[in-house]
């Protein structure tokens, strides 16, 4: 039994899940894991994708190296994906979403350009990463927050945090 929650935070890349949860860590004093740090840390991948700019995610390496910690509790997972995550390991899953134009704009600073960022922009307009985590979780966990902003960021990390404070097994 966890004597503190586990949290996803994934959405669209540009949503702000990294800020959130390095945020969301501070107010509740949980451990933030960003997954992209991870894999290249302790190099959990197949290699590069040279087309959309990123390393090949080992999906059964990332979850051998998560096991025990998820077990004992206190932690938010930060990553654009969810389908691969076991169901038992979450007790909230959020999901950031942002306004396509700011989205898109956030990308382009970032360098994003060609498929990868017509990939993503078209990941957000048809509410992909919402629907992945609709079908690998149980709906009633599952919660969509708007990212726009960060107005919207210090909301999100107070309500999560209330959440946090009111967790019960």
């Amino acid at each position: 039994m966890r004597s503190k929650p586990n949290i996803l935070v994934t959405g669209t890349p540009g949503t702000g899940k990294t800020t959130t949860s390095a945020a969301l860590a501070e107010a509740t004093n949980l451990r933030h894991i960003n997954i992209g740090d991870l894999v290249r840390d302790k190099k959990l991948h197949d290699g590069w994708d040279d087309e959309l700019e990123c390393y090949v995610i080992n999906e059964d390496l990332v979850c051998d190296e998560l096991e025990e910690i998820m077990e004992g509790g206190g932690n938010i997972v930060d990553h654009h994906g969810c389908d691969f995550f076991p169901e038992r390991w979450f007790d909230r899953v959020v999901v950031l979403q942002t306004e396509n134009s700011i989205l898109f704009d956030r990308l382009s600073k970032r360098g994003y350009t060609g498929a990868k960022l017509t990939n993503n922009i078209e990941c957000e307009i048809f509410q992909v990463l919402l629907e992945e985590a609709k079908d690998s979780y149980k709906e009633e966990i599952v919660v969509a927050m708007k990212s726009d902003s960060v107005d919207d960021m210090n909301s999100n990390v107070a309500t999560i945090s209330e959440w946090v404070r009111s967790w019960r097994v």
